[in-house]
């Protein structure tokens, strides 16, 4: 069975139910793969099976993660909390991801394969009308998570919309935006856009986050919201080394 299919009889390319992929997921068994080519950390395709539903997924384990100056160990964490961000939001940006403990090299984050062509990325989309609404969603996510790596690559074409991958280098305490979605800097906020980072200021860090990020980059991710909504616009690049390389 393909990401897609499940045992209802829906086609093989329709979106699975959210729900049910994150029990499958969460508890199903894992079955591993090989490597994915070109990763800097150990990053693996494997399948989740659980009552007859079978999903591809990406698995990042811990003990796969090469050291980084900046950032400790349990980049999963980040990668997980982009998705329980997102989905609070109402934006639905980054496909179903969670931490699985129990996992065939330790702990680690499993997210959902999405079945993109293999060719669109963000400097293929990014003309697009169709599209630019979502990318100016994802700059402003980005902006919020303080994502340190948004590559072009990472944004995908899929079940006709687009998905965001890749997100263990956000919520960083210290500034960190680095990333190749500046077409849209200067352009105002939406209504709709305005609306969410303000509940989410008023509310205070979603649910869930508490387990993945430590106090401090939970209150980073309100003040960031807090000057996004204060200034109104998506922000301009600081400086050259707010642009990722390779680019792709």
């Amino acid at each position: 069975m393909t990401a897609g299919a499940s045992r209802g009889g829906r086609p093989d390319d329709a979106p699975p139910d959210g729900r049910a992929v994150s029990d499958v997921l969460g508890h199903g068994t894992i079955t591993v793969h090989g490597r994915i080519a070109g990763s800097s950390n150990a990053t693996l395709l494997v399948t989740c099976s659980l009552e007859g539903l079978e999903l591809a997924a990406v698995y990042k384990p811990v003990r796969g993660e090469r050291p980084l100056w900046d950032f400790g160990p349990g980049l999963h964490r980040r990668e997980v909390a982009a998705h329980v961000l997102s989905e609070w939001l109402g934006w639905c940006l980054v496909p179903e991801t969670v931490v699985r403990v129990d996992a065939p090299f330790g702990e680690g984050s499993l997210q959902r394969v999405v079945p993109e062509d293999g060719e669109s990325h963000y400097f293929t989309l990014r003309d697009e009308p169709a599209w630019q609404e979502t990318l100016r969603r994802l700059a402003a996510f980005d902006v919020v998570a303080n994502n340190a790596d948004r590559k072009s690559g990472h944004v995908l074409l899929a079940e006709e919309r687009l998905w965001a991958i890749d997100h263990g280098l956000t919520f960083h305490v210290e500034p960190k935006l680095r990333t190749v979605i500046w077409d849209f800097a200067g352009d105002p906020l939406s209504s709709a856009v305005r609306e969410d980072l303000d509940r989410l200021v008023g509310h205070g860090p979603p649910e869930g986050l508490a387990d993945l990020l430590d106090d401090d980059e939970l209150l980073e991710i309100l003040r960031r919201a807090e000057a996004l909504l204060s200034s109104g616009v998506l922000p301009f690049p600081s400086s050259e080394r707010a642009i990722p390389w390779p680019l792709v």
